[in-house]
């Protein structure tokens, strides 16, 4: 793949990655709700399209940080963090931004 490719693919990058970022806050949102109602059984019906892509990440984060009061935090944790890395990359002065913004100097070289 040359470089004026992956430039002319960037855009289509930014939006699929954008829309994964989203969709991952999404689903970490709904948890930190869920956590309001603990008798809500994440393995039954639609439940389970929230419980089953975040439960294995927010169970390894649990063993790091035990919850704080009783309250579960991990969920919190998991949408700075993805907010932190879609803002990195996306943002106004994120990097994948930038290198679409000044990238025809890079496929010179």
């Amino acid at each position: 793949m040359t470089a004026a490719t992956l430039l002319r693919s960037l855009p289509a990058l930014n939006l699929l990655l954008a829309l994964v970022l989203g969709a991952w806050t999404l689903l970490f949102l709904f948890r930190i709700v869920l956590t309001w109602y603990p008798q809500i059984d994440l393995q039954r019906g639609a439940m389970r399209l929230i419980g089953w892509p975040t439960e294995s990440l927010l169970a390894t984060t649990r063993r790091v940080v035990p919850p704080i009061g009783g309250v579960d935090v991990t969920p919190v944790i998991w949408v700075g963090l993805i907010s932190l890395v879609r803002e990195l990359l996306l943002g106004q002065q994120g990097l994948l931004t930038l290198v679409a913004r000044h990238g025809t100097g890079l496929g010179a070289g």
